[in-house]
């Protein structure tokens, strides 16, 4: 396999940025949500620090500090889940669309530890 060289390439970053784009245009056609600065900035800003920190991380060209990175990305992962079940409760998304959002946030965030525990090991 070969080494990654950009943080463009890592699937966790692909995936946190279709989360980012996913999350913006779901809140961009909801009446309720689309009014509500401090909730969409919240989970806006939550979202963006997923993909942000993945790439942070990765530009250190340290082990230990991307780990580190991943970890604050893996923590915004759990924000965005947690926002997305008051997102759901407030009506500003329908819950099968909350509940897709919350899967894939889940998905990246396991694939964040992953990396995470490969990194420390080695």
């Amino acid at each position: 396999m070969a080494k990654v060289q950009r943080f463009e390439e890592l699937r966790i970053w692909i995936e946190a940025r279709a989360l980012v784009n996913e999350v913006y245009s779901g809140l961009e056609t909801s009446d309720k949500g689309s009014k509500d600065w401090g909730f969409r900035s919240q989970i806006q800003q939550a979202a963006i620090s997923i993909m942000n920190n993945i790439a942070e991380g990765f530009e250190r060209n340290s082990d230990k500090d991307f780990a580190r990175f991943l970890d604050m990305a893996k923590a915004s992962c759990g924000e965005v889940r947690s926002m997305l079940y008051l997102a759901e409760d407030q009506q500003y998304l329908e819950s099968r669309m909350a509940s897709e959002l919350r899967t894939k946030s889940e998905h990246i965030s396991k694939g964040i530890a992953t990396l995470a525990k490969h990194l420390r090991s080695s």
